[in-house]
């Protein structure tokens, strides 16, 4: 018996050493090195994707699988370095200043429906962070406030003229974003921005102003849009001085942000009838239709608008009505401007808790049915199109400035088309912008799920590796969850 064992065990070892050879036909592993960019010292400038905001606020964990830290984490093999980031205080998100809570907790799904997790924010925002940070992603931050100066001052947070999030760590009072990152002499740097300069005019409804021809962005509004010369001026200076020092770098495009589940969760036609309340709903606005053809008859409204202007109810899903300031004002005759809203029109997420409450519990006047939807609540078609033209602008500088610059190139409004539309596969997930399900995108419906963080810092290592020649990894997908639990350890 031993023998026999004896010989099965050589014939085994002969049998692996004449497999174990060293021209074996699988591929050898492709070192990684940084090519022709150097990851020594790496700054991150942008807005809230950048910080790594999720589920309506930005905390601890959020922070920690922001894009920025990910990409750090595939630079570090290539020479890069572990980078600072301005943490929050905790895991519930939101803010304090003086003591007061100006910014609420987070959201998590609770099976139902995404709500609040309990507790307070702890992250006061006059407890002054030292020190210097490569991650200088500043939620709210448009364009022309990364050259701000005072955007940091903790004076100005309660008038709205400072950022409560760059006032936690800026170097001083009157520093600028730009100036931060620059004091860092920065060998590699990532931009992505722009996003803000129309998401605050199109999460509102349209309730701003398109500030195009206007060059003074101290007068613009919170929610307005910007001019794009305004943006054109301000990317320029910013890659101008980032790459005057030889530093190499990633700059991102923009994707529509009317692609986001903000504004394509919540359909045109939410509105269930059946035809007896289909009919007294026509009822009621007989006289308002009947004024339309008055209009008509008179010259005063083409019939084509006023075949769009026509409230029409029928049994089934019914459009909810506006109030449409884009159309023919007839308020001197006494008719408002109200329509029902197309395909074509955007209605907002924070709309589904709203559209069919009452008014003061009134059960004939039913918010979007017998009473038309405010501005806020939908995003009509002419505003997408402003906040679409507004875009293409900014779209257009960002890939001249990144030609003229020699940088990389990532296509973020391809990636999102994708998200939108086919998804993305990879290993056995499927993942899409769908609300919630998708796994790309937090509860807030506009940023990045844990694992849609992941994979926008996946399209910059490949575009950083097409640029300079690097070896970068991606990083797996599949280890990033796509939602927060309302506890996170």
């Amino acid at each position: 018996m031993m023998k026999n064992f004896k010989w099965l065990l050589l014939a085994s070892l002969s049998f692996v050493a004449c497999n174990n050879n060293d021209d074996d036909s699988a591929p050898a592993e492709v070192p990684i090195t940084p090519g022709s960019a150097s990851f020594a010292k790496y700054v991150a400038l942008g807005d809230s994707f950048a910080a790594g905001y999720s589920d309506g606020a930005l905390f601890k964990a959020g922070q920690q699988n922001s894009y920025v830290n990910i990409l750090a984490q595939q630079f570090m093999p290539a020479g890069g370095v572990a980078i600072t980031t301005p943490l929050m205080s905790d895991n519930i998100g939101g803010l304090l200043l003086g003591g007061n809570v100006i910014a609420g907790p987070r959201l998590y799904f609770n099976g139902k429906a995404p709500v609040s997790v309990t507790g307070t924010p702890t992250t006061e925002v006059t407890n002054h962070l030292t020190g210097t940070f490569n991650n200088l992603g500043i939620p709210g931050a448009k364009s022309y406030h990364l050259v701000a100066a005072g955007y940091g001052n903790t004076a100005g947070v309660a008038s709205g003229k400072a950022n409560p999030y760059f006032a936690r760590f800026s170097s001083s009072p009157s520093t600028t974003v730009l100036a931060d990152a620059m004091a860092q002499s920065p060998s590699f740097f990532t931009l992505f921005i722009g996003g803000n300069d129309v998401l605050a005019y199109a999460t509102s409804g349209g309730v701003g102003v398109n500030q195009t021809g206007n060059m003074d962005p101290s007068t613009y509004g919170s929610n307005d849009i910007t001019d794009p010369t305004v943006f054109a001026n301000v990317y320029g200076a910013l890659a101008t001085s980032l790459t005057a020092n030889g530093a190499k770098g990633a700059v991102a495009n923009l994707p529509y942000v009317t692609t986001l589940p903000y504004f394509t969760t919540v359909p045109y036609n939410p509105v269930p009838l059946d035809a007896a309340t289909a009919n007294q709903l026509n009822a009621g606005y007989a006289q308002y239709n009947g004024g339309l053809q008055q209009m008509v008859a008179n010259k005063l409204l083409t019939a084509d608008e006023a075949a769009r202007r026509t409230i029409k109810f029928a049994a089934g899903n019914n459009a909810v009505v506006i109030v449409d300031s884009y159309l023919t004002n007839l308020s001197a005759f006494g008719l408002p401007s109200y329509r029902q809203v197309t395909k074509e029109d955007l209605v907002v997420l924070t709309a589904r808790t709203f559209i069919g409450t009452t008014v003061g519990g009134d059960p004939t006047k039913i918010n979007g049915v017998s009473v038309p939807l405010a501005d806020q609540w939908v995003l009509s078609k002419d505003e997408v199109k402003e906040v679409q033209v507004a875009t293409d602008a900014y779209n257009k500088t960002i890939v001249s400035v990144a030609d003229s610059k020699g940088l990389a190139m990532v296509d973020t409004k391809l990636a999102m088309t994708q998200l939108s539309t086919s998804g993305v596969r990879f290993g056995n997930f499927h993942m899409t912008a769908a609300y919630v399900t998708g796994g790309a995108f937090s509860l807030d419906g506009v940023h990045p799920s844990p694992r849609g963080y992941a994979y926008i810092a996946n399209l910059f290592v490949s575009a950083i590796n097409a640029k300079y020649g690097s070896t970068l990894r991606t990083t797996d997908l599949s280890q990033y969850q796509i939602q927060y639990p309302a506890v996170i350890q």
